[in-house]
């Protein structure tokens, strides 16, 4: 069984805890951030802390990647997502890659916040992968090596305002919003094993008890091994930073008919917004204020479980 690792507050402190059969169980290290855990021992740490660390409580369980971490996404990177927006998998060539602003990241259980002119907002439930080593230039990174560059996986929820990002045209403002990017509970901490069975890991997410999405990680388009080798060439990454890897079919964005994908072709580029909006706005998937999201990754046999995400949608007060 994987290492399931929280980092929690108690007391009015931040500590770092492994899960055990007789509850959580303190680390001897304070690692405050999660490079920091990765760099200086934190994975070892935890398994000596799973039978002789001293048992500690949570008053709240917070992210475990901080926001030092840059957080780097992956878009239309399943199969069943592509297909629901109105592509074709097979034609899907380039591995779409953005970034959030690592000031979205929030704790598995907090509210998300919908910003008072965002109508449109969505859901987007994510394998993160956490880093435990980094890279300067490009790498080799295949299936078999994998485990050495991944050390952790969490939940991500990819928030998105859809009226934004259509109207900008852009990923990065519409997916940045504080609040849009809650992360954990658990850092779940994979031998090599483990790790090779990221295929098998299952996505659910709800939303007020009724299921939108699920599907496996397997069905990902560009496999983490693959992604993380065309990063390596692209740009410098540490330990502790975050990649969320896409997001399964069931989001409640949905393309127009073509017939109304042909007119709008037409128009200019505000009346296309303007029917774009038209349309979405009869969607009822969009989330509500005081709707809660509820997402899940783990395998089918239970042996790894990222745990379990509750968020509340709430406007700003």
């Amino acid at each position: 069984m994987p290492l399931n690792v929280a980092r929690i507050e108690t007391a009015g402190r931040t500590l770092w805890a492994v899960d055990s059969p007789a509850g959580l169980r303190r680390l001897a290290g304070d690692y405050v951030t999660t490079r920091a855990f990765f760099e200086n021992g934190g994975p070892e740490d935890a398994a000596l802390a799973l039978t002789e660390g001293e048992a500690v409580t949570a008053d709240r369980v917070l992210s475990p990647v901080t926001r030092d971490a840059r957080f780097v996404c992956q878009a239309t990177n399943y199969a069943s997502h592509v297909k629901e927006v109105g592509g074709d998998p097979a034609a899907i060539v380039s591995n779409v890659i953005f970034t959030k602003a690592s000031s979205c990241i929030v704790p598995a259980d907090a509210d998300i916040i919908r910003p008072s002119h965002v109508r449109l907002l969505d859901y987007e439930i994510e394998l993160g992968l956490v880093l435990k080593r980094g890279f300067d230039g490009p790498q080799a990174i295949t299936d078999a090596s994998l485990a050495d560059w991944i050390g952790g996986l969490v939940i991500v929820n990819d928030v998105t305002a859809r009226d934004v990002q259509i109207s900008h045209m852009q990923f990065h403002k519409s997916k940045s919003y504080r609040s849009f990017g809650p992360t954990g509970p658990w850092l779940v901490l994979p031998a090599p094993a483990e790790m090779a069975r990221w295929r098998e890991l299952e996505l659910v997410l709800a939303v007020d008890g009724e299921e939108r999405q699920r599907s496996q990680a397997g069905d990902m388009i560009f496999k983490p091994a693959e992604t993380l080798a065309e990063l390596s060439g692209i740009m410098d990454l540490s330990a502790g930073d975050l990649i969320a890897t896409g997001t399964p079919g069931g989001v409640a964005l949905h393309p127009p008919s073509p017939m109304i994908q042909a007119i709008a072709g037409f128009l200019s580029p505000a009346r296309r917004f303007k029917a774009f909006m038209a349309g979405q706005l009869k969607r009822s998937q969009y989330l509500r204020d005081r709707q809660v999201i509820t997402a899940t990754i783990r395998t089918r046999d239970g042996s790894i479980d990222l745990g379990q995400q509750r968020n509340l949608v709430r406007p700003p007060f």
